[in-house]
């Protein structure tokens, strides 16, 4: 299973992004498809935060418009949004110690913990930072081919 990462969220919602169309074109087949897919909880809020925060968008979209766009895509029949299990401490503390990860990397290790409680093979990012964590598979898909 394929999860996506705040940036595609992000680059999909702001028209002007140098990577709308590709993430766009991404959130559509995913939302639209059969497969199952999947979000982070955390990605879902970041996604708000970045959206409504007036130092990054001037102007930021509204806190409405983010949540109408939001319920959107967690419409989706095939996503499932990645929660806390009973699992997450020991996976979160596999991963924090495998990775080395400390201060803002904490929030990344977080997402991969709950991308691997949930079996999620592959995250679709353009940070990369994920590439410090083993056990998931990470596409840029602004740099590589989408593979379906």
């Amino acid at each position: 299973m394929k999860a996506v990462d705040t940036n595609v969220l992000v680059y999909a919602e702001i028209k002007n992004s140098l990577h709308h169309s590709r993430a766009n074109k991404l959130l559509i087949e995913l939302a639209q498809g059969s497969a199952p897919w999947a979000i982070p909880w955390p990605c879902a809020y970041e996604f708000l935060r970045i959206l409504t925060h007036s130092k990054v968008y001037h102007p930021p979209v509204s806190i409405e418009v983010a949540l109408q766009d939001l319920n959107s895509i967690l419409a989706s029949p095939s996503l499932s949004m990645l929660a806390e299990t009973g699992s997450h401490p020991a996976i979160l503390e596999r991963v924090v110690r495998q990775s080395g990860a400390t201060g803002n990397l904490i929030h990344d290790a977080h997402i991969v913990a709950l991308c691997l409680e949930h079996g999620v093979t592959e995250l679709l990012t353009a940070d990369r930072d994920f590439t410090r964590f083993s056990g998931l598979k990470i596409n840029n898909p602004f740099l590589n081919p989408l593979v379906s």
